[in-house]
Formats: structure tokens, sequence, C-alpha cells
């Protein structure tokens, strides 16, 4: 599932080409996504023009003078800019048609993506409980450190919580967990506040690298560019079970939590 950085890649490639365009026509070929896309999108878009291209969380918001278009891609959505007139394949699902012959394209096999509407003045049901972005400096070590007082989940599940924290997923929370030296499994409550605030720059760290490498290229990710991430390559514990540490050459174990893999190391992780 493409994650934050991935999405803040998509975020900065389309953006130069979409901001200060106007829309000529909406296709929408395929209406039944996650959710229905709305069909008085078709109408209600022509003509006018993109102000911004900004992110919260995993979703893309294409701004507009009344209202903002809300993209998720899903599990394994891309979007694209292509010339108009290119041929649309089966899992081509949305084209946003602009005025200087290009098109912005929503390309989703798993049909998991969503597009969306948010009119000006309002906050759409799925932003209005998300919690602060890791990049910013609401989530700092203090804010952490208060969101894990108490708690005896697992700290790997609540920094995948997008109440308490948006964008962090499995990839990424598995990475600054051991880059924290933190065990997944450890209660986030048991944590000291010194050890949670290095996490927190750990997260910081590692999401903004992986923004400068592309992202991660898992499955079906390419950016908005057609261009794959990189930050794969340079994985220590996500999808490496079995496999030696790099840091200490013991085999990386694997265990679920809340559903979702683990990769760690037992040595390096506490």
């Amino acid at each position: 599932m493409p994650e934050l950085p991935e999405v803040e890649t998509t975020c900065r490639g389309i953006e130069p080409h979409v901001t200060g365009r106007h829309v000529s026509r909406l296709v929408v070929r395929q209406p039944r996504l996650r959710w229905p896309v709305p069909a008085e999108l078709t109408e209600l878009l022509p003509q006018r023009r993109v102000l911004q291209v900004s992110r919260r969380g995993k979703y893309l918001l294409i701004g507009f003078d009344q209202g903002d278009l809300l993209v998720h891609l899903g599990m394994s959505g891309s979007l694209r800019i292509l010339p108009q007139g290119a041929p649309a394949g089966k899992h081509d699902h949305v084209d946003l048609e602009l005025d200087n012959g290009q098109l912005l394209r929503l390309t989703d096999p798993r049909r998991f993506g969503s597009v969306l509407w948010q009119p000006r003045g309002t906050e759409h049901p799925l932003l209005a409980r998300l919690g602060p972005e890791p990049l910013g400096d609401m989530f700092d070590a203090e804010y952490l450190y208060a969101c894990c007082k108490g708690r005896r989940c697992a700290i790997k599940q609540l920094i995948m919580d997008s109440h308490v924290v948006v964008g962090v997923g499995n990839i990424y929370a598995s990475e600054a967990l051991f880059a924290a030296g933190i065990d997944p499994r450890r209660a986030a409550g048991r944590i000291s506040a010194e050890r949670l605030a290095r996490l927190v720059i750990e997260i910081k760290r590692i999401l903004g690298y992986a923004i400068q490498r592309g992202g991660t290229t898992l499955r079906d990710f390419v950016g908005g560019d057609g261009k794959p991430g990189y930050f794969q390559q340079e994985l220590y514990v996500y999808g490496r079970a079995g496999e030696p540490c790099k840091t200490c050459a013991a085999p990386l174990k694997e265990i679920k939590l809340g559903q979702r893999s683990s990769v760690f190391c037992s040595y390096c992780q506490k």
C-alpha cells in the first residue's frame, strides 16, 4: 500500500503540472471505487482552476475555489501525468483533463482507492479525526509520551494508529522502531520518555529520507512521473524475515501484530 512518503512523492510530482491549470473535463470510466465517485463532479469541475495540491495523511487534496478533490491511492493505485488521448487500460478509472493538453490519470487495479469531494469550509469525515502530521511540529516527544501514557497496546500499533499520528504505516513503523532500538511488541506505556523522544526523531528522519528517495516500490507503486521509488533498497527489517540483521547479523524474526506482519531484531530491539 502506498504510505506517506509515496503519497508525498506523488503530490510533489503532479503539483507543478496541475496547479494553475483549468479542468477541461472529468472522465469517470469506473465510478465504483472504494466509495462511489460523486456523479456531480463531472459537472462541477470543468472550467475550474486548480489552486493547489496538498496532502493530509495518505490523502491527496487537489484544491479548487469551491472545495477539494480528495484522492486516495488505496492498495495499489497511482496518479500519472499523461498527454490527452493516451489510451486507457482496464484499470485506468478516472482522468482529470487539463487545458494544456495533459491529463491526470488514476490507475487502480484493486479499486480500493477513492475520489471524493470536500466542499470549501467543511472537513470530510475521513479527515476529521486524523492525528497530527509526523513531519510537523505538533508531533514531538512530549506529544507521543502523552499518547503512550498508561497504554498497554504495542508501541507499533500505537504509532500506526492514524488518530495518534497520520501516515506511519507498516513499512516505516518497522524501520523507525528498529532505528530507535525498540521492540515493536513493547507496551507503549512502559517506554521511557527518552526512548520515545528517540523514536520521534527516527520517524521524522526515516520518513523524510524516504521522501527524498521517492518512496518505496512494493508491487505496483510508482510516483507521479511514472518512476519507481528507491527506499526499498535500503530497508533494514521490513520484508527481511529470516535474513541477517544488518547491525548484528542475527536472523530477523517475524510476528503478527494487529493482523500485520512485523519483522524485528530481538537482539537490537528491546
